[in-house]
């Protein structure tokens, strides 16, 4: 792994890590190969890799980097740019892609809330399906008024103890 060089970091910990973690995100629902790069991209120093740095350190293909990166691109957990003076791209992870992974999803629970609210429409709001429907519009509005508040006391969280933005 060429970042690890002059860190004093083991590169056999630092993978053992993000093979960890990365099965952490696995359980949870991301696929695989987005998940090891994600999980190498945060336990870098700079936060930046190039697509080279990525397939060597995970030992994997060209292609499943590209997958990966389209992939955490589509849900802003991850952003590319161009090296300087390069057409070589390389790839960040963000002090706040966590904030911007869960802003995300409010747009997600939105279109299923208005899918929802269709829903019972349809059905009928008297109707057993319409009910479970209705609760269910109930719960993510309830959610998506949560995580704004939640994400407003992160904001000031954040900012008190690490600052300003990366």
């Amino acid at each position: 792994m060429a970042e690890s060089s002059g860190t004093g970091r083991d590169p056999e910990a630092v993978s053992r890590f993000v093979e960890h973690f990365a099965a952490q995100l696995v359980e949870a629902g991301m696929t695989r190969m987005p998940a090891r790069v994600f999980a190498a991209l945060l336990a870098s120093d700079t936060g930046v890799l190039t697509s080279a740095e990525l397939g060597e350190q995970l030992r994997v293909s060209p292609a499943a980097v590209s997958g990966a990166v389209r992939y955490l691109s589509q849900v802003r957990m991850v952003s590319r740019e161009r090296e300087p003076g390069s057409r070589r791209e390389r790839y960040r992870v963000h002090g706040d892609q966590w904030y911007e992974a869960l802003t995300n999803r409010e747009t997600v629970l939105r279109r299923w809330e208005d899918a929802l609210r269709e829903g019972v429409g349809s059905l009928g709001a008297d109707t057993p399906a319409g009910r479970r429907l209705t609760e269910t519009l109930a719960f993510f509005e309830f959610v998506e008024k949560e995580v704004e508040a939640m994400m407003e006391r992160w904001r000031t969280h954040r900012e008190e103890r690490f600052g300003g933005s990366d």
